[in-house]
């Protein structure tokens, strides 16, 4: 797992438009002799301005349910598990979004093929290191949450990014140290206490 490690690295505000209201949208940051801080939305509505801040949505969940001791120690391994690795699926995820919208940039395969190369050397750079100390279990989760917040699989991303030679050969190196870059998420079968985990992550409960 530790040899395949590093090729796993690869708001907007919304304006509510309501009759009969103004929506004052200012978001620069202030800073003057008297205080730091963030100028926000304001509501004005006949007369009166109040604060007009768009909140995240979240999923409420209830308490999972769990089937045998067993299974609860099961759930509180993998809580430590995925708090660990699922912050590297996120940062995949904004890289590949940035990769994607930057190659429109160069014209050549060659061009391409070298921005992939420095983005590569970036993210080994600042990552190999802390991704060469998961275990296989943190790896095969990454490798699964990676498929959840891009919708593709690793083996695809680096067929896409790196081509289908590279794509076979690190998959043959994977198969090698058991582990498998063509790994899928199944939120709701396989990986259903992963995905209760990550929500509660993503609502700030864990």
């Amino acid at each position: 797992m530790r040899k395949i490690s590093y090729i796993i690295l690869l708001i907007i505000n919304s304006l509510t438009f309501l009759k009969g209201q103004e929506i004052i949208k200012l978001d620069s940051k202030v800073k003057n002799d008297k205080t730091d801080g963030f100028i926000v939305q304001a509501l004005v509505e006949n007369g009166d301005t109040s604060i007009h801040v768009t909140l995240k949505s979240i999923t409420v969940i209830p308490p999972y349910q769990f089937n045998s001791k067993k299974e609860e120690k099961r759930y509180s391994r993998l809580v430590l598990y995925v708090k660990k690795v699922y912050p590297y699926s996120k940062i995949v995820s904004e890289q590949v979004n940035e990769i994607h919208s930057h190659l429109a940039e160069y014209d050549t395969k060659k061009e391409k093929s070298e921005y992939i190369k420095k983005k590569e050397d970036e993210l080994k750079l600042q990552f190999e290191g802390q991704l060469r100390k998961l275990t296989y279990t943190q790896g095969r989760i990454l490798i699964k949450l990676i498929d959840r917040e891009t919708g593709v699989t690793t083996f695809d991303l680096v067929k896409e990014l790196k081509g289908s030679l590279n794509a076979f050969f690190w998959q043959s190196v994977a198969r090698l140290f058991g582990s498998n870059l063509k790994l899928e998420y199944d939120a709701a079968g396989d990986d259903k206490m992963i995905e209760d985990i990550v929500v509660r992550i993503e609502n700030g409960e864990l």
